[in-house]
């Protein structure tokens, strides 16, 4: 199957479940959803950028003119309808919604679209009712197709050559900052084919650790202490997402070597439950299970993992409440971490993908804390 093909096939099962629905149209801006779309891939701007998907009839972008000849050549879209700097966008957005028959019904917008542009929409219909586009799209989404697939595990394969460079690294990672040990893995990402880095790579040394979500900052790396490094790449616009706590020189405390193990086991005993048909809620039950067994419940601080595709956090999420069954071609994280504020934290993640028996996990690399 060609891109094309792909993003035709995308276009067709949304329409159906409008259809299905009763809702009217997408309207999408610059987002993941957008590119799942139509292959165009750009970061939101001042001016109004919009695809109209009407549950009867053809596509229809409407966008400003020095952006029409690129999106006419990077997308399948054939109808591209252009607007100039010195013209007032919101009349236009109301000639092409009555075109379209959409000015009195209901509208699926972006869930991340700005402000501006929603309220732009409301005043070019006034007489249109507005719910969010996940109510479609999260669903179309949820499964990965192969070539969603591909793209996901070879970004897998860049981090995972990056974490086997960061334990080469050893002891003459002592005495670097976090900051400048998170630039090295950018670099390391870029070399082995990734483009950037899919989130603000964390690098928790010691204490900081202890915070999930610390990112980096000026603290040396020291001997003997565990570091969190969180991170990811993108390929063909799909990112990857694992998390390894290593040791870079001396010896981990007893305590570190223990929370280690139990973070390694319970990471295991989450993958292990991932297959068609069990809820989301009970792989991270499984998880969960094992830390709470070493007395450390308290201490794990967060869900288990969350779905990943063009969006590093997307459905599904695992997380307790959440009872949707897993299926086939679902991508998600399993990564329970334990947290000592104060002192230091440890999480090891994954990413997997469900089979039509099981899963597999995305990832391949050593998870123990030893260089």
């Amino acid at each position: 199957m060609t891109d094309t093909e792909a993003f035709e096939r995308r276009v067709r099962e949304a329409k159906r479940r409008l259809d299905d629905r009763g809702d009217d149209a997408l309207v999408l801006f610059p987002s993941q959803n957008l590119q799942y779309l139509t292959g165009f891939a750009e970061e939101p701007g001042e001016r109004h950028l919009l695809l109209f998907v009407p549950a009867a009839g053809e596509p229809v972008f409407f966008v400003p003119e020095l952006y029409g000849e690129q999106i006419s050549q990077e997308s399948w879209i054939g109808d591209v309808r252009t607007w100039g700097d010195a013209d007032d966008p919101v009349p236009r957005i109301a000639d092409i919604a009555a075109e379209l028959g959409l000015g009195g019904g209901h509208l699926l917008v972006d869930d991340t679209m700005w402000a501006l542009f929603t309220q732009d929409l409301r005043t070019a219909l006034p007489d249109a009712t507005f719910g969010l586009a996940s109510e479609v799209l999260r669903d179309l989404r949820i499964r990965k197709d192969d070539a969603e697939l591909d793209a996901m595990a070879r970004a897998a394969a860049v981090a995972d050559e990056t974490v086997r460079d960061l334990r080469a690294m050893g002891a003459d990672a002592i005495g670097l900052t976090e900051a400048e040990l998170a630039a090295e893995i950018q670099t390391r990402l870029e070399q082995h084919g990734g483009t950037g880095v899919s989130f603000d790579t964390i690098v928790g040394s010691g204490p900081n650790g202890a915070k999930p979500h610390h990112h980096h900052g000026d603290r040396e790396i020291q001997p003997g202490e565990p570091v969190v490094l969180d991170f990811g790449t993108r390929v063909d616009g799909y990112p990857s997402d694992q998390t390894r706590t290593l040791v870079f020189g001396g010896e981990p405390s007893e305590e570190v070597r223990e929370v280690h193990d139990v973070v390694r086991e319970a990471e295991q005993a989450g993958v292990d439950a991932v297959k068609p048909g069990v809820t989301a809620e009970s792989v991270d039950a499984a998880a969960r299970e094992v830390i709470e067994a070493a007395g450390y419940g308290e201490q794990f601080i967060h869900r288990t993992g969350h779905g990943v595709g063009l969006d590093v956090h997307e459905a599904p999420y695992i997380v307790d409440g959440n009872e949707r069954e897993l299926e086939p071609g679902m991508v998600f994280s399993v990564e329970p971490g334990i947290y000592l504020p104060g002192e230091f934290g440890v999480r090891i993640e994954d990413l997997v993908v469900v089979t039509e028996d099981g899963c597999r996990r995305l990832n391949d690399t050593d998870r123990g804390w030893r260089c």
